[in-house]
């Protein structure tokens, strides 16, 4: 049996956030980060909460937007259009998911590039997928900082991304393949999922189905990031967070996972404090 280490991310979290904080106190101005929330989504603004008391803790400025759900795509964009004519503001998130009505990749493509700190602009994507510099999705930056806190140099190994979205899973297996990864990119048509994802050294799950991958679909000592945060009914009327992975299965088997709660969580809002405070940078070079 394995002796399974549980990855920190709440400690990983809070060195990148020391990081964060000790850079912006260099510099001229507080770099300013912008949120856009459409709607009263109950975990968006637990979220959209979270973010902006993170931003404000590490010095930066905070500019928050609530609009109300019925608000048009052309008032969404005209919010956008003055957010990227800002020179207060470094940094511009609109919070998904939209309401229906709105287009999100509409929106997206509106924002200014250099201010995306989010990575979703298709120049970004491009950016990632040609190997060049640009602001890269937080989720996925956090797992890559999770991996080299845990294995060091990444060169060579085997590395399983199951899912394929734009946010996470493509983008993930671009930062992969930067590290000089063996990538295998798996989804839910491909054909015996367990024995893809039992050959992984590193087995990055992010499908967004609870629990989906069981014990005996992980090689004994692989590093498993589990992406997926899903709620399930737990006792009379309760709830509680799981991951993709049943993470009870995984204990001995895998050398080391993130759990859910404490996992990626926090490295996604510290890796969007980053991006801002180098979406500044890159705005001043």
């Amino acid at each position: 049996m394995t002796a399974t280490r549980v990855i920190d991310g709440k400690a990983a979290s809070a060195s990148v956030l020391a990081e964060v904080s000790a850079k912006v106190a260099g510099l001229a101005r507080p770099p300013g980060l912008a949120v856009i929330l459409v709607g009263e989504d109950p975990a968006s603004q637990v979220y959209v909460r979270n973010k902006a008391r993170q931003t404000l803790a590490c010095g930066l400025r905070s500019f928050e937007y609530r609009l109300p759900a019925a608000t048009s795509q052309a008032e969404l964009l005209a919010r956008i259009a003055a957010l990227n004519a800002d020179p207060a503001v470094d940094g511009i998130l609109v919070q998904l998911p939209l309401p229906p009505g709105l287009d999100p990749a509409g929106v997206l493509a509106e924002i200014d590039r250099g201010k995306d700190v989010d990575g979703f602009h298709v120049v970004n994507a491009g950016r990632l997928a040609t190997g060049q510099r640009g602001l890269v999705p937080c989720t996925p930056l956090g797992c890559l900082y999770l991996l080299r806190q845990t294995l060091g140099n990444l060169s060579g190994r085997h590395a399983v991304v199951l899912g394929r979205s734009n946010i996470v899973g493509k983008p993930m297996a671009q930062l992969l393949l930067g590290a000089d990864c063996t990538v295998t990119i798996a989804h839910s048509r491909s054909r015996d999922l367990p024995a893809i994802t039992r050959g992984a050294e590193i087995l990055v799950a992010a499908v967004g189905r609870p629990e989906m991958v069981r014990g005996d679909w992980i090689a004994p000592g692989a590093t498993v990031i589990d992406v997926g945060i899903n709620r399930i009914p737990h006792g009379e009327g309760g709830s509680v967070l799981v991951g993709d992975v049943a993470f009870a299965e995984a204990l001995g088997v895998a050398g080391a996972i993130t759990p859910v709660p404490g996992g990626v969580g926090p490295m996604t809002i510290a890796m969007l404090l980053a991006n801002t405070v180098a979406a500044y940078e890159a705005r001043l070079a």
